[in-house]
């Protein structure tokens, strides 16, 4: 199979593609999707050939606008509108009861779906042409890091997929919210770019579940994706330095040795290239900035594959707003191997 790579001039395209039970890569403002007719089982199905992603982790629904939860819905709580009223389009994802038409392949079997309206306006303008939801995990192979960019998707799927979008690098870097409303009070099951204060803000009480910072056990059923496996993990194995940003510097200088690769927030940068000139350091953006920080992230973690690295040290920015998405992510390519300082 050759991969096209189509523009955003292309939407009619893609969308055939998509109409016939085709595989594509469609931007969104988080990272890309790897998209497929979402009523079509055999369709969803090649995703999860595609990607090598286990058949228990269900995926999430992408809609143009809102009012297409009905289509995929039923029982749908006051909640949903109001977050939908605040927050789609945008980097949010709602579990939600589905109908029947759903296949289980999506939901991995449940009897709830993942819906998310994506802010990227070429995703949404392909999802509209197409006249389907689009099933779209990220568009990486199985347990690495997301891309961010066609590129990126490229590495990965490149003659396993029909085509990919290239809509620019992705706005958020950080895969989507999801918050689980069919339960009381809601949950968060995966932190992102819309964040826990603004959903307590929204909503009121918000728990938070216990698989945003512990991996899950053996016989724990996900209701949602980036819950169980091990995800987006570069080749090396991967330590996270959580606390004071200065103190996390001062740990990783002193026990990272001069071939280990390294994560770290601007201000750092030179302590770990002094005398170590060869060593592979990606820089995160400001440790203040932790919108930069989620956009660099998986940018990052995907660089080292392209070196001799054999083991990466990451700073780690605190959980507050954003910084949460980002800790969950670099703890899961961690494998939550985490020393605190």
């Amino acid at each position: 199979m050759k991969t096209e790579l189509l523009t955003q001039q292309d939407v009619p395209r893609a969308a055939e593609i998509l109409q016939k039970g085709g595989l594509v890569g469609i931007p969104t403002e988080t990272v890309y999707g790897l998209g497929a007719n979402g009523f079509d089982p055999e369709a969803v199905a090649h995703i999860f050939q595609a990607k090598g992603r286990p058949q228990d982790n269900p995926l999430i629904l992408h809609i143009p606008e809102p009012g297409w939860l009905e289509r995929c819905c039923q029982d749908i709580p006051a909640a949903a509108w109001t977050l939908a009223e605040r927050f789609w389009p945008g980097p949010m994802t709602m579990i939600l009861p589905r109908r029947s038409l759903v296949p289980d392949v999506v939901t991995a079997g449940l009897d709830t779906v993942g819906m998310r309206c994506p802010a990227h306006p070429l995703c949404r303008a392909i999802i509209a042409a197409a006249d389907v939801p689009i099933a779209a995990p990220s568009g990486n192979t199985s347990g690495r890091p997301s891309p961010t960019t066609a590129e990126h998707m490229l590495e990965d799927m490149d003659g396993k997929i029909d085509a990919i979008v290239d809509g620019g690098p992705c706005a958020v870097g950080v895969e989507s919210t999801i918050i689980d409303l069919t339960c009381t009070p809601p949950r968060l099951l995966r932190p992102g770019g819309v964040t826990l204060e603004q959903l307590q803000d929204t909503l009121g009480q918000v728990e938070v579940d216990p698989a945003v910072t512990r991996l899950m056990g053996a016989g724990e059923q996900p209701k949602a994706p980036g819950m169980k496996y091990r995800h987006y993990a570069p080749k090396a194995p991967v330590t996270v330095v959580a606390g004071d940003p200065k103190k996390a510097a001062e740990y990783i200088a002193a026990h990272a040795a001069p071939e280990d690769g390294v994560i770290c927030f601007d201000e750092f940068k030179d302590l770990f290239t002094k005398g170590h000139q060869t060593r592979p350091v990606m820089d995160l953006g400001p440790a203040g900035d932790k919108g930069e920080q989620a956009r660099h992230i998986f940018d990052a973690l995907r660089a080292f594959d392209h070196t001799a690295v054999t083991a990466i040290w990451a700073q780690c920015p605190d959980t507050d707003g954003i910084g949460l998405a980002i800790a969950n992510r670099l703890n899961k390519a961690a494998g939550f191997h985490i020393i605190r300082v």
